[in-house]
């Protein structure tokens, strides 16, 4: 069975190929939709932040699920992204990607038939004798296999789209590593007609979101994200403040200006699942 959905998917991209570049790739990540919309929660909190949650347990427990990962997983195999034209279309496709592979790999790979309680469990921190989740070329896209990292750090963060100014450190509030301490994932996709729009929207909503920016005093506590990747925010926006300024509220990119320190937020890596939400069950 698998190989005849595989056959019957690639001749239908084969043949219309058109379609999915013409409706800004909304046909071709329609599987990955239909979970987004089952099984994520998006909570408004106070404050206008937002959390996110992915039931797995849910999706799992739903008979279609693996049959959903399949197709979209095929599609993507038989989908050559240098027929995107483009910043909008080429950054939007690879954050879909980068965000429905990092779901399928906790939906497909169980280990003893059980959920990771966090991404580490697959390797690296927890187990230094196998490459971590990010580093795996698991995932096929028009016949390349890629891992989570080329995505996001050589693509969409790389030297090729810096060199053409697609380069946008917002995209670290849009690709969702699977944790509890991510910026929250969206029920809807990215597409060229809404890329700029919902980088702008999760970026100002993650940093209303304690999890991502709080002010105690005159120290600004932001994610580790803002640590790990602060050249990428330096080179964008001369600093972490004047980032948080461009993208934040006004008034708390104000107050964050006002500080005179920095401090990084304990990144939370618990599987990002609704019982790890404590906003989840207020």
């Amino acid at each position: 069975m698998p190989r005849l959905r595989t056959t019957i998917l690639g001749l239908l991209l084969l043949a219309a190929p058109a379609l999915a570049l013409a409706t800004d790739n909304a046909s071709l990540f329609q599987p990955y939709q239909t979970l987004l919309e089952r099984h994520l929660t998006e909570q408004e909190l106070p404050g206008d932040g937002l959390v996110s949650a992915f039931d797995y347990e849910k999706a799992l427990q739903q008979e279609d699920t693996q049959t959903l990962l399949g197709q979209q997983a095929d599609a993507l195999a038989a989908f050559d992204p240098a027929g995107l034209e483009g910043k909008a279309r080429s950054v939007a496709f690879w954050i879909n990607a980068y965000n429905f592979f990092m779901i399928h790999q906790i939906l497909t790979e169980r280990p003893d038939g059980e959920l990771v309680s966090s991404v580490w469990d697959y390797g690296g921190r927890r187990n230094p004798f196998r490459d971590n989740i990010f580093q795996r070329p698991l995932f096929t896209i028009g016949g390349q296999d890629y891992s989570l990292d080329q995505m996001e750090k050589d693509i969409l963060l790389g030297e090729d789209y810096q060199q053409r100014g697609w380069m946008d450190a917002r995209v670290h509030f849009a690709v969702n590593c699977a944790a509890v301490g991510c910026p929250p994932l969206r029920k809807t996709i990215y597409t060229g007609d809404n890329l700029e729009t919902l980088l702008t929207e999760n970026t100002r909503l993650a940093l209303n979101t304690p999890r991502h920016l709080t002010i105690d005093g005159r120290t600004l506590r932001v994610s580790a994200i803002f640590d790990w990747y602060r050249m990428d925010f330096g080179e964008e926006a001369g600093s972490v403040r004047s980032f948080i300024r461009q993208w934040a509220d006004t008034d708390v990119g104000a107050r964050a200006n006002q500080t005179n320190a920095i401090d990084y937020i304990d990144y939370d890596w618990a599987l990002n699942q609704p019982d790890n939400f404590p906003e989840l069950s207020q």
